[in-house]
Formats: C-alpha cells, structure tokens, sequence
C-alpha cells in the first residue's frame, strides 16, 4: 500500500483508535510497548518453501539522513535521494515517509505510528536472503531484519522487499506475520513493487545484486533507534 493510501486511511481510524490507546496508556509502563496491533483470523499455513538465506556483509549507508518527528527513529539514503514525509496525526502519533530515488520515482514506503493493523493468510514462503539490522538490536525483540522473501498463494507470486519482525520464517519453518514493535509504536517499511516484478528467482536475485538492490538495501539496513 502505498503511503498516501495509508494516510486516507489512517486519518479516518485515528479517533477510534486514539480511545483505545487511551485506554491502554493509563496501565502502561513508560517506555513499554503498548498492547500488539490486532490480527484477523487465518487458516493454519501450508508448509513453507525455504531457501537458505545467504547472509552478506553490512551494506554501506548512505550519507544523506532522514529523522522522524520523536527524534528516535532515522534512516540514511543515497545522495541525489530524498524524502517525502506526512504528519497524518500528531496524537496518535501517524507518520509516514516516501524515499524517492534519484529519478524521482517512490522507492520505499515507510509508516511508523501509534496506530497499526496486521493482517495474515495461507502463503508459502521463500527467502532470498535476510539480514538483521544494526540499528534495530535492542530496539525490538527480534531484532527487525532487513528481508527480500517471495510469497505464494493461490496461485500468486508476490516479490516483498522490507523490514520484517526476525526472519520472515521461523526457526521451525512457519511463516512469520506481524509488525515490528520500536517502543510505543509499530513500523513498517517496505519497498515498492510494481507487479508482475521479476520473471523468475533467478531474475529476483540477479537485480537483488544490482545497484539499484544494494541501493535499497542499503536505506533498509541502515534504520537505527536510539
């Protein structure tokens, strides 16, 4: 979804969801995270597909910096980049950021708010490779990784580029759903797809190794919380 999607959205939820954090504030230990976003209810998953995921060396920031509003949450992206933000709603916190290339074409849709919604399904799942991020450690358990996986189900492929709660895949093989929880807030950020993306894995991987890849690797591993 891409972020002025979400911002329609999310401005019609804020009041409803501004009582129920209320609600949830007065019992709430400063600094701890505020009760998981809910989930709607799925059928058990199939047995995924796993690939190996080929974990590579840290890929290098970029030198320009981007800080959201609570000035805890950054992430760097290359020169000639940059940044497009929305204030959607200040209590509860709604923020969302384009990262838009060189080109100005939108690249990575990212969402961090006070406000969130999960939802999950029946998918095999494939990964090409996940890393953890550096800036994440300590900031949310699993450390938040960056990700690039394939979805299938019904018969549809989807290509997901993005930061995951963990590995997109447990240690026991079933596929992970959720957001990743930063203090009180939850945070996505995913790149932007147009689909059908890639002919094939092959293809998949080929561009993942690309500039434009690593370029978007690179935004993606370089988020940091403190």
């Amino acid at each position: 979804m891409h972020p002025q999607q979400r911002a329609s959205f999310l401005l019609a939820a804020v009041a409803a969801a501004a009582l129920s954090l209320a609600g949830c504030a007065a019992g709430t230990p400063a600094g701890s995270a505020s009760p998981a976003p809910s989930a709607s209810t799925a059928a058990p998953s199939p047995e995924p597909s796993i690939v190996p995921a080929a974990t590579s060396s840290p890929v290098p920031q970029g030198p320009e910096a981007f800080t959201f509003a609570d000035g805890r949450l950054s992430f760097a992206y290359p020169a000639g980049w940059s940044v497009k933000h929305e204030q959607v709603s200040a209590s509860p916190a709604v923020e969302t950021a384009t990262v838009l290339d060189a080109s100005g074409k939108e690249q990575i849709a990212v969402y961090y708010s006070q406000v969130g919604d999960a939802t999950a399904g029946n998918v095999s799942r494939n990964i090409i490779e996940t890393d953890p991020v550096p800036g994440l450690i300590g900031a949310s358990v699993p450390t938040p990784s960056s990700s690039f996986f394939i979805d299938r189900a019904d018969g549809v492929v989807t290509y997901r580029m993005g930061l995951t709660p963990g590995s997109p895949v447990s240690p026991d093989g079933q596929v992970q759903y959720g957001l990743v929880r930063i203090g009180d807030r939850i945070l996505t950020a995913d790149v932007l797809f147009d689909e059908p993306r890639f002919e094939g894995p092959e293809a998949a991987q080929t561009w993942y190794w690309s500039a434009e890849g690593r370029a978007l690797k690179s935004v993606l591993m370089s988020f940091s919380y403190h």
